[in-house]
């Protein structure tokens, strides 16, 4: 049915290029690249002899360029970005060239934040929107128009959260609610890899996540906390009781815009004691910086540096056990009666590691990647220009993530987040 583009071979990307491969009806042929291509190579030879054809490529995705002549060359109908957050806009300027569809799992930042143009622009907009974490809409958001008039869909953030939260979202809206007033979007990792201290995805935009103030929308607009300040405690289906955070995470912002009348949104994630002891002593010498410093006449950023010696997140799986359970608690009306409602997911990292050698985080994400392309490639989702999960009708994504992994339970009687 259609040629993908994948951009990007690591964790993540790796189990959204399993899923395409199952899923060989609609992902006929793939590419697979990125700036290593034996690790394409390798994951060619491992999945090859199914119906999906695969190609692979080495591909430097910051340069607009080589990911134009890429897109000429293999002619996809639709290009997954599951490299950095970084090279997003690099990737949608090249799919505006050739007129081809975009879909990514996690929304722009910037690699240097000290950038006088970027930093301008920052600074204008924690003033005028009151948040200050480094990754927002607005620059991909820039681009619909231009989406528009190319014909073509930007579909951005089909991870799990955003992505599948977004989701939920309007699944809970066109089906459960007339009207929804508040969204505790609840994150929980209840795996155990064994080490003092890793990352369960990219250390550089997991801990600048997690090291960043917190924030919330409510009443139409948004409140700022110091990082990892407020704190509950949740009774997690098949994880048990666990403290969780409240952060900042870019679907609230989204949601807020899309979600007409909800009156509170916010995101909580669990961690452990020994994590959260680890990243506040990196924090407090300097680590988790994206500054670069000169080191005996080279120059390095540190949590670049800290990333090189902290286990690589796709090598977790055969180690980590436990569950995940993400999902969403909503209260609001239906027939003018007050009403609440929870949907949610389980899943069982050793489960995950048997059907595709990757920890549930990274399944998590990368099934949606394949499902989001899937809505892309099949039609369902199909309209022009800039987009986020919700915007699109949720049926068809929820009845896939039913089939492909990741199977969705819901309770009419939650227990709400203080």
């Amino acid at each position: 049915m259609g040629r993908a583009l994948i951009i990007g071979c690591g964790g993540v990307a790796s189990v959204a290029i399993h899923k395409c491969c199952q899923n060989s009806e609609v992902f006929e042929e793939i590419m697979i690249a990125s700036r290593t291509k034996s690790k394409c190579d390798a994951l060619k030879e491992k999945l090859g002899n199914g119906r999906t054809k695969i190609q692979t490529a080495r591909v430097n995705a910051d340069d607009k360029d080589e990911v134009i002549a890429l897109i000429k060359s293999f002619k996809p109908d639709l290009v997954m970005n599951i490299a950095l957050p970084y090279q997003d806009l690099t990737i949608m300027d090249a799919c505006l060239e050739c007129k081809v569809n975009y879909m990514d799992t996690a929304n722009y930042e910037p690699e240097n934040i000290e950038e006088p143009e970027w930093k301008a622009a920052y600074e204008k907009r924690c003033k005028e929107k009151g948040f200050s974490a480094y990754f927002d809409y607005s620059y991909q958001w820039a681009y619909k128009k231009k989406f528009e008039e190319a014909g073509i869909t930007a579909l951005l953030g089909s991870g799990f959260d955003p992505g599948v939260t977004q989701v939920y979202c309007a699944y809970a809206l066109k089906h459960e609610f007339d009207e929804i007033d508040t969204i505790d979007i609840l994150d929980c990792n209840g795996g155990d890899h064994g080490y003092a201290f890793a990352t369960n995805f990219n250390p550089e935009i997991n801990l600048r996540e997690v090291s960043a103030p917190g924030s919330y929308w409510e009443n139409g607009r948004w409140v700022e906390v110091p990082a990892m300040s407020i704190k509950r405690e949740y009774d997690f289906e098949g994880v048990g009781r666990k403290d969780m955070y409240l952060l900042h995470h870019e679907e609230i912002e989204s949601l807020a815009k899309n979600i007409k009348g909800v009156k509170r949104i916010r995101f909580f994630m669990t961690f452990g004691q020994s994590y959260l002891d680890h990243m506040r002593c990196l924090e407090d010498v300097g680590m988790l910086s994206t500054v670069p410093i000169n080191y005996e006449g080279k120059e390095i950023v540190p949590i670049q540096f800290l990333k090189a010696l902290l286990p690589d997140p796709a090598s977790l799986g055969p180690r980590t056990k436990g569950k995940t359970n993400i999902g969403c608690i909503f209260t609001g009306k239906k027939d003018g009666k007050e009403k609440k409602y929870y949907l949610y997911n389980i899943c069982d990292h050793q489960e995950c590691f048997r059907e595709v050698g990757s920890q549930a985080v990274s399944y998590t994400t990368g099934v949606p990647a394949m499902v989001g392309a899937m809505m892309l490639l099949t039609g369902k989702w199909n309209k022009a220009g800039v987009y986020t999960a919700e915007e699109f009708n949720p049926d068809p994504y929820m009845e896939a993530l039913n089939v492909w992994g990741l199977p969705w339970k819901e309770s009419r009687e939650p227990v709400l987040v203080e």
